[in-house]
């Protein structure tokens, strides 16, 4: 019996063991931990070493950013690191189905690709998204401001990244960050980045990189929770998260469904067009509401997250606005809260107003759009608004994923500058429980696409 009962333990503690092992095994460490086998360092100068273990890389003054990268490319895949970076002011990322142009750079070299930031500055935008070499912010960390507490300063941190299909999700210690949905590179190879440094003073800074593993099979996809911005390229689409969370099209790519006339109750018969995914407004010589005139939705929104692309020609001007009653039958264009869409270089409206106040993405005439010239995209691209309006009558304006300013309707610093606009012969401009979504004629070209709204309430 004795000898059975040893036999039996021995056999099921080999198949606990064995268990595991294939559990385990469903995970392949990318660091061997003794040197840098299977990768390749591309780009700048900085120096990659092993030491106890460890990935460490070193800041070198003067040189681009460089990266270490596996030799191996890959598909599906979750990723899991831990990060420490020494430098409060530096940076550091990890590429992901990246590509390296060898004749970029007069033959240097560049990599390319989306990367998962690591941040440790004041901005707090580790987690966020970012297209090295490319496309550059798709996703800052403003989009999810709650996540924006999780790094950890002096001292490791664990990245966890999941690339499925066309979406890309991170995870800052356990606290989920970033979400896309793209286009672009179903293939690359990871890679891990030493940032470039203003200056000799910041030369020599390390970057750690540990427990550096990857799984290819067997993946179970780590649920997100609710109510996180996606920001999805896939031209008017929505994923199974987004129509989850609540939101919905409000163009579907095809038809002028949920779209009429602001002057009557069917769509324009000429001055708009709907082909190749974009309702546009076409060009009438900059006569704003001269020929289709402005489109509102048939619905109308009191509390709402609102998003949308559009596609500025040189010179154009357009607007996207907000609580639009109709119920001041102006002449011209519909009044209404407005979302500036212009060409601030060529179009003349941009000097008018009072401090910037109708340049792109302004509260037009009323609050100036607080933006960075690096996160505008040229005319002929796609730029990304984003509208929100809470229960609460706060209301915030987005730029290709950062805040450009924000306000409350009704509030006595909104009322001032009513006051002093030319919105002051309007009585309670701005302030109706509830209005349309309206897309401006104003005599210029301009495409939109991918408009998607979602519902707030307390």
């Amino acid at each position: 019996m004795r000898k059975s009962f040893i036999t039996l333990s021995l056999l099921l503690a080999g198949s606990v063991w064995a268990a595991a092992q294939s559990s385990a095994g469903s995970w392949q460490n990318l660091f061997n931990g003794k040197d840098l086998s299977g990768w390749k360092k591309l780009g700048g100068r900085a120096e990659y070493s092993v030491e106890d273990g460890i990935i460490v890389g070193r800041t070198v003054a003067n040189s681009r950013n460089t990266f270490l990268v596996t030799e191996k490319t890959y598909r599906d895949f979750i990723l899991e690191a831990d990060i420490w970076v020494e430098d409060a002011d530096g940076n550091s990322g990890i590429q992901v189905r990246s590509h390296f142009d060898p004749q970029a750079f007069n033959g240097e070299g560049k990599v390319y690709g989306r990367q998962c930031e690591v941040d440790p500055t004041p901005r707090r935008w580790t987690g966020g998204i970012y297209d090295e070499g490319r496309r550059e912010w798709l996703y800052p960390m403003q989009l999810n401001p709650a996540a924006q507490q999780a790094y950890k300063k002096n001292a490791y941190n664990h990245f966890r990244i999941e690339c499925i299909g066309n979406e890309m999700r991170t995870w800052v210690n356990g606290v989920a960050a970033a979400y896309v949905v793209d286009t672009l590179d179903a293939e690359g190879f990871i890679g891990l980045q030493v940032h470039s440094v203003k200056g000799p003073e910041q030369a020599g800074k390390k970057v750690c990189f540990k427990n550096v593993r990857i799984q290819t099979a067997g993946m179970k996809s780590t649920p997100f929770p609710a109510n996180v911005y996606v920001a999805n390229f896939v031209p008017n689409y929505l994923n199974s998260y987004e129509q989850k969370d609540g939101w919905r099209l409000l163009f579907d790519g095809k038809t002028n469904k949920g779209w009429r006339s602001a002057r009557s109750n069917s769509f324009p018969e000429q001055g708009w067009a709907i082909d190749n995914n974009t309702i546009r407004v076409l060009g009438s010589d900059g006569k704003e509401a001269r020929n289709g005139g402005d489109i509102v939705t048939n619905d109308v929104y009191a509390a709402f997250d609102l998003s949308f692309e559009f596609k500025l020609s040189p010179g154009a001007n357009s607007g996207v606005k907000y609580f639009v009653t109709l119920a001041e039958n102006s002449q011209g264009s519909a009044i209404g809260l407005e979302y500036q869409v212009l060409d601030d270089t060529l179009h003349p409206d941009a000097k008018l107003g009072r401090n910037g106040n109708r340049t792109l993405a302004s509260l037009y005439d009323l609050i100036p759009a607080d933006k960075q010239t690096r996160f505008l995209r040229p005319i002929g691209q796609w730029n990304i608004g984003r509208i929100i309006v809470y229960p609460n009558h706060k209301v915030e304006h987005y730029l290709n994923g950062v805040k450009v300013l924000e306000y409350i309707r009704g509030s006595k610093a909104y009322r001032d500058l009513v006051a002093i606009s030319k919105y002051v012969v309007w009585k309670d401009f701005g302030e109706a429980p509830e209005g349309h979504i309206l897309l401006q004629d104003h005599g210029d070209a301009v495409a939109y696409r991918s408009i998607k709204i979602k519902t707030l309430h307390w």
